[in-house]
């Protein structure tokens, strides 16, 4: 039966995987813009957002010590980066077709946020835990390795390692150093929102960050940390 365009259940068919709890997927593509607009309060996709990104990592981290059997622990921490960055994430969903099955606010709706690459990543991960929790692991992995490249160049990956992990590199040289990252503030209207992130070594502030999404407010923290370090970007 030819599904609907534009609903999840197209969605099922271009995943391969027929959910039996129909609400995950769907909370899975629901934007906090729409759940908390008007009288819609359903549940929104961030809380699957937040297992989304540690089941993708699990999954990339296992898939490149599987595969790259030579590659030394600092290059495949590069190479992971590269497949879970913002940038590779909305990539994958584009491949995807995504946008076009989020359900988004109106003013969302109206500035782009289709195309948006933080609503985009969000959501890519967000599916990623809707796949975990109704199918496990297996449904998850074979997901997220239909979009890993079978190849990857390691050189070209280097050049796309992010400023979490460079900063993350050099203070892991000291096993006793721990960095973690706070959100420390959001502000705006849910179509227009603004980020504040920290980055804290061993509990004190070393770079402060802004950006339109979490993880971009974290990358320009572990920027000025780096800045302040010495190093040049």
């Amino acid at each position: 039966m030819k599904r609907r365009k534009g609903t999840a259940l197209e969605l099922e068919d271009k995943i391969g995987y027929q959910f039996k709890n129909k609400n995950l997927l769907l909370q899975a593509l629901t934007h906090s813009s729409y759940a908390n607009e008007g009288k819609k309060h359903g549940r929104n996709n961030e809380r699957l957002e937040f297992l989304g990104d540690s089941v993708l990592s699990v999954i990339v981290a296992k898939h490149l010590f599987l595969k790259y059997k030579d590659i030394p622990e600092g290059e495949l921490t590069k190479l992971r980066a590269s497949l879970v960055c913002e940038k590779a994430l909305d990539v994958f969903a584009q491949k995807l077709g995504l946008g076009e099955y989020l359900r988004l606010g109106k003013g969302e709706e109206m500035t782009g946020g289709r195309s948006r690459p933080s609503i985009l990543a969000d959501a890519f991960e967000a599916v990623i835990a809707a796949l975990y929790l109704d199918g496990g692991y297996q449904a998850a992995q074979k997901f997220v390795l239909s979009f890993i490249p079978e190849n990857l160049d390691v050189k070209s990956a280097n050049q796309l390692a992010d400023y979490k992990t460079t900063l993350q590199e050099i203070i892991q040289q000291n096993r006793e150093e721990k960095i973690e990252y706070v959100l420390a503030d959001e502000k705006g209207p849910d179509h227009a929102k603004v980020f504040t992130a920290e980055v804290l070594l061993n509990s004190n502030v070393i770079g402060v960050g802004e950006g339109s999404s979490k993880k971009q407010a974290e990358q320009n923290a572990a920027r000025e940390a780096l800045k302040l370090m010495g190093y040049d970007f």
